[in-house]
Order: structure tokens, then sequence, then C-alpha cells
């Protein structure tokens, strides 16, 4: 469900009083628009950006879809209606989409990585995300191949390293199963030591946080060896990027997830070229 009251919101935020220059110099014509790819990747947005032209009166219509590799001077979006409406809404579309984009993108060639190097194992983005775009940057992820993870704290039950600064490992896994026998209890654990304990406590799902490529491995190992492994599920994060992914190769782990996708994210060029004047409007 896309968040049109947010998108809204956008838009407000580039024009709160209105596009005072176009106002000023451009006549009020209906006018042609292309909105043109500069990069190689997987595109995303287009939903938001054909809602968002249509807040502004134009019709968008897409040219690919969301999800789809597209290359550089491919045309995504053919755009009709009040030029007005055009530029205003050009530079939001233009940077949703480019954010968006590069977020999808990025997910795309590290699941590539991934599954090279620890089959079966799965690119999932985190809550590092920029505070109003939580739901944008994890539909991108989606779109790009990869997992969203939970969206909110409300969401699932983790318990992270300042949980466990107040309460122990046990403790929390045995308070957060009293409150709910149904839901899922993942906590963060920096030893294998600690992965033991929690594992053993009956913790559903392990985040091994901060941990190199042999500890992951050592934690792995220990676990199997207490027939532990079958009982947990296993994600690795900290730090995590492609630049080191690949030394990380068959440590046996289900999820990587990691906050490069979108805090670190490398925005996708897009442009937006006026076509030509359908007809001036005479007031």
């Amino acid at each position: 469900m896309i968040h049109h009251e947010t998108l809204r919101g956008f838009l407000a935020e580039d024009a709160p009083f209105g596009d005072q220059t176009t106002q000023a110099v451009v006549p009020m014509t209906d006018g042609r628009a292309a909105v043109i790819a500069g990069d190689t990747g997987v595109v995303a947005g287009i939903a938001e950006a054909i809602i968002l032209f249509s807040e502004c009166g134009v019709e968008a219509r897409a040219l690919a879809g969301d999800g789809d590799w597209i290359d550089p001077g491919q045309q995504i979006l053919d755009i009709s209606g009040p030029v007005h409406g055009i530029l205003l809404a050009e530079r939001t579309v233009l940077n949703l989409m480019g954010r968006m984009s590069g977020i999808a993108t990025a997910t795309k060639r590290f699941s590539s990585l991934i599954e090279s190097v620890m089959p079966g194992a799965r690119i999932a983005g985190t809550r590092k995300t920029a505070p109003g775009l939580r739901f944008f940057d994890k539909k991108a992820v989606m779109l790009g191949g990869g997992d969203p993870h939970r969206y909110t704290l409300s969401d699932a039950i983790m318990i992270k390293d300042n949980h466990l600064a107040l309460v122990g490992i046990e403790e929390a896994i045995a308070k957060a199963r009293a409150v709910s026998r149904f839901r899922v209890i993942e906590i963060e654990v920096e030893t294998p030591e600690d992965a033991m304990t929690a594992a053993s406590a009956g913790a559903d799902a392990l985040l091994l946080d901060n941990m190199n490529a042999d500890s992951v491995k050592e934690t792995v190992a220990l676990l199997e060896a207490h027939d532990l492994r079958k009982n947990v599920f296993l994600e690795i994060s900290g730090g995590i990027t492609p630049a080191n992914a690949g030394s990380y190769e068959g440590c046996g782990i289900d999820l990587v997830s990691s906050g490069w996708l979108t805090h670190s994210v490398k925005n996708f060029d897009f442009s937006l070229e006026m076509r030509m004047a359908l007809r001036v409007i005479k007031l």
C-alpha cells in the first residue's frame, strides 16, 4: 500500500507556496515530457512517480515496470499535461526514483553476490533508513530481490545489545516468551558462547553481530556439535558490504542483513526532458 499522504507531503516540502519560477516565466501550457534513465540497474519508484504527477494534474504513462532492469537512455515515463504541474513534480519524482532505484540496484547486485558465496542465504535490509522514507526504502529492497526485515519496533521481538546491558540473555528470552508464545524471538549475540546460551534458552533466531567469518564458522560448528543448529535461524550483520561479503563464503547462515543498502545508497541517475508544448491555455 503506497502512502499517498506521505507523497503529498514531499510535494508540499518542495513547494510550500507553489513554484515561483514557473509561475513567473512559463505560460499556462499543456506539454509533454519524458523521464530518461542515465544508469544501468533496477528501476523502482514508478508507481510513486505516477501518483506524484497525478497530484499535480499530470498523466504519467509507465514504459517500464518497477523491478525491471533498465539501461542508459531508456525512456521510463511518458508524461503529458500542464507544464506547470510537470515542473512542480519534477524534482520530487527524480529524487524518489533515484533513491529507490539506487537501493534496488544495490540490493540486486548484493543478492547475486550472497547467493554465489553463501548458497541459500538471502540479503535483507535493516531499520537504518532515512526518517520518513522507510516504506520506500524497504519497498526498494524488495524490488531488488531482498528481504525487508522488520519495518518497525512493533513488528517483532529482537533482543539487542542495549537490552542485554539491562537484562541477561536467559532472562530476556524467558520474559519475551512469557509475553507471547507465537512470536519469533530473535536475539543479538557477539560471541559463540553467547550464541550457545541463547540457543539453549530457546531463542528462535540468532543475530550474529559484528562477528568476523572465523567466529561465525566457529559458532555454526558449535551449534551443530550440540545439535542446536537445526533449532535456530541464523542471521549475520554488522558492517557487511559487497567488499567483505566474500570472506563469509560457506559459513552456513540463513540471512545477511546490511544497513549499507539504505544508509550508503548511490543515487540512480534519471533526468526529465521537456519535449513540446501541446497548446497554450488562454485565460
